[in-house]
């Protein structure tokens, strides 16, 4: 290290400025390789490719160390800092709510009313919905989800492709609005605060979103009851399923007490450990989870849903290293400052209408070139958001909401280049006498996220729910907004 001087250097490559975009193209060349040729759903192997990135991009640079430097400055700010340590807090959480088989007790619920093949989408829309808030987990939903409530809805005669795409719909919502998913902290710990030290927190980012997701999940569950009816096959009701039982069910009262004291504190890790003190006496009271469901140590290896929730993170966390070690890169190369330069010196981004459009549209584009993986696109886009936002003087909590909203809209489920496309087409397979379903038929079945999109669009088109920031933290600016957007 030769001190910070050399952090203020320009970084130059051999080549010019575009072969500052070379790391950021190799690994969205691993991006489609695993995600799309190979179906490998494996975000460590999303950082392999991150850091490979890295080693050859070092390779064209003028002065090789102060590729280091920068690179280590991008993985050392405190925003990556702050989401690796979110990160690993929550996901013991995430585990708890799995350990307790809480989808058992959904599917029980279904059988308890007799539902029929029309309705039964809509109750799988909401199930999994309420299944990915409590653990914060799209894709670990999907795998969870699918086994079982798109075998009974097959059973039963629902419209595959709807039943299909009200799963994946119902994790994309978790997605958006759960306090411990790793988009709402990305999505809020990229933005900071320009009145006071800090970045965006995740209680307050969720209070605010809660307004478009809410009403998103509304309208895309009427359509899910609608659809449902039009196009069931026959009146059965759910089939038994082992393991369904009520009891798991009592585990959403710790994480409804965990999502209130996450949007009444805001401050996530004490809502995290009010998740998991209660969680844990409940599991324990109830016999839904024993002592070395804990901890433990099984075959001289360590067990338990503390130790997992944070063996489960890692490849997430090292996504998290090597992206900021790649946007490190670009920051040092002035890349940055120059997108958003131009971004801003434009007409498009020079009120709070456009700034918002040009955030909604960069980080849909980040998105579709990342295979719809919006953890990555956000980490990548989040820094340009939270840029050109606060130059028009956005709050932080509404620039994080239109960057996630956005990404987990249209953007996350075009059909050729969707890592959530393609996770449901995969778990359609494998199923008698119904043919797998494509990403193009899942591609309109998958309602909530186009849904979304179309409430962003008019919210930012209105200017519902814009915020500014003040020296005294919120502050509702509508009539300023309708004048600057006039």
């Amino acid at each position: 290290m030769k001190g910070s001087t050399m952090n203020d250097q320009i970084l130059r490559f051999r080549g010019g400025i575009a072969m500052a975009f070379l790391p950021v193209a190799i690994f969205l060349v691993f991006c489609i390789l695993y995600f799309v040729v190979f179906n490998a759903f494996d975000m460590t192997a999303l950082a392999m490719g991150g850091f490979v990135a890295l080693l050859i991009g070092a390779l064209f640079a003028r002065q090789y160390s102060l590729f280091w430097e920068h690179v280590m400055r991008g993985i050392s700010s405190p925003t990556s800092i702050s989401i690796v340590v979110i990160l690993f807090m929550v996901g013991m959480i995430s585990e708890l709510i799995k350990a307790t088989n809480v989808s058992g007790g959904f599917v029980w619920l279904a059988q308890s009313i007799g539902l029929n093949a029309g309705i039964f989408p809509f109750f799988v829309f909401l199930a999994v919905a309420a299944i990915a808030m409590s653990t914060g987990s799209s894709i670990g939903t999907f795998f969870t989800a699918f086994p079982i409530f798109y075998a009974a809805g097959i059973a039963i005669g629902a419209d595959p492709a709807l039943l299909a795409g009200a799963i994946l719909s119902g994790g994309i919502f978790g997605d958006n609005l759960a306090p411990i998913s790793d988009t709402t902290i990305i999505s809020s710990s990229s933005q900071r605060f320009r009145s006071k030290e800090g970045v965006a927190d995740v209680g307050g980012v969720v209070k605010q979103r809660a307004r478009y997701a809410l009403i998103s999940v509304a309208i895309a569950a009427v359509l899910f009851l609608v659809l449902g009816m039009a196009n069931a096959h026959s009146g059965n009701v759910t089939p038994d399923f082992e393991g369904a039982t009520p009891l798991p069910l009592v585990m959403l009262i710790p994480v409804a007490i965990m999502l209130i004291v996450a949007m009444k504190t805001r401050d996530i890790f004490l809502a995290v450990t009010v998740g998991l003190i209660l969680g844990t006496i409940t599991g324990l009271a109830t016999g839904l989870i024993g002592f070395s469901d804990i901890v433990g140590v099984s075959d001289g290896a360590p067990v338990g849903y503390l130790y997992s929730g944070v063996a489960n993170m890692i490849g997430t966390v090292t996504l998290v290293i090597s992206v900021f070690g790649i946007m490190g890169v670009l920051r040092g190369a002035g890349v940055m400052d120059m997108l958003v330069d131009r971004l801003v010196s434009g007409r498009l981004a020079s009120t709070p209408r456009g700034a918002e459009a040009a955030i909604g549209i960069g980080i849909s584009a980040t998105t579709v070139l990342f295979g719809g993986v919006n953890s990555a696109s956000m980490l990548s886009f989040g820094p340009i958001a939270d840029e050109l936002g606060s130059r028009v003087g956005l709050h932080p909590y509404r620039r994080a909401n239109i960057m996630d909203c956005f990404a987990l809209g249209l953007a996350s489920v075009i059909p050729f280049l969707s890592a959530y496309l393609f996770i449901g087409a995969l778990l359609t397979k494998g199923y008698e006498g119904v043919a797998p379903i494509s990403t193009f038929e899942l591609f309109p079945a998958t309602i909530y996220p186009l849904v979304l999109t179309g409430v962003m669009i008019i919210a930012v088109i209105t200017g519902w729910g814009r915020s500014f920031e003040g020296a005294d933290g919120l502050v509702e600016k509508s009539r300023q907004t309708a004048l600057q957007d006039a």
